[in-house]
């Protein structure tokens, strides 16, 4: 499994509140969660996010509620991956379970800049950037969580 694309970098600390804003958890639409994707701090993600692209974060990433519409409008925004410091537990569980990919490295977390191309080998768990020349090494996934990813998440996993 690969993932490629540009970075959208956020701050340390990034809640669930602001990935998807509290007014918008009457909806289960991904189309709709993700169309309110960071917009309390980043009002213009909707507009530059591309299929493919990925975000980066400082540690605790997704801390807050333990809502899953967060790394439902993540994913459904068209993020293939999220590289933190480190993922508060719960939103870590969530994402590996609607096969939103994610991956701890504290290191690429802090050199990675917003606009830098970026590719990640979940097999392996290095991440370049492409822009920078330079790699890093995460843990890679387990073969479990890559069944689940690339199913599409934990329900659709289970459906094979």
């Amino acid at each position: 499994m690969k993932a490629q694309g540009t970075v959208h970098k956020y701050k340390d600390n990034v809640d669930t509140d602001v990935i998807i804003p509290a007014r918008y958890l009457n909806t289960s639409d991904h189309k709709e969660l993700a169309s309110h994707c960071m917009e309390d701090i980043d009002k213009d993600f909707v507009g530059r996010v591309k299929p493919g692209d990925i975000m980066v974060a400082g540690p605790n990433f997704g801390c807050g509620s333990s809502r899953e519409h967060a790394p439902i409008a993540i994913k459904a925004s068209g993020i293939s991956c999220v590289i933190a410091s480190t993922f508060a537990r719960i939103f870590y569980r969530n994402a590996i379970n609607i096969g939103l990919a994610i991956l701890e490295c504290d290191e690429a977390a802090k050199d990675i800049d917003a606009g830098d191309e970026v590719s990640v080998d979940f097999d392996t768990g290095i991440i370049t950037d492409i822009t920078k020349g330079r790699s890093y090494q995460a843990e890679p996934f387990p073969e479990f969580i890559k069944e689940i990813i690339s199913a599409g998440g934990l329900l659709n996993s289970l459906k094979k």
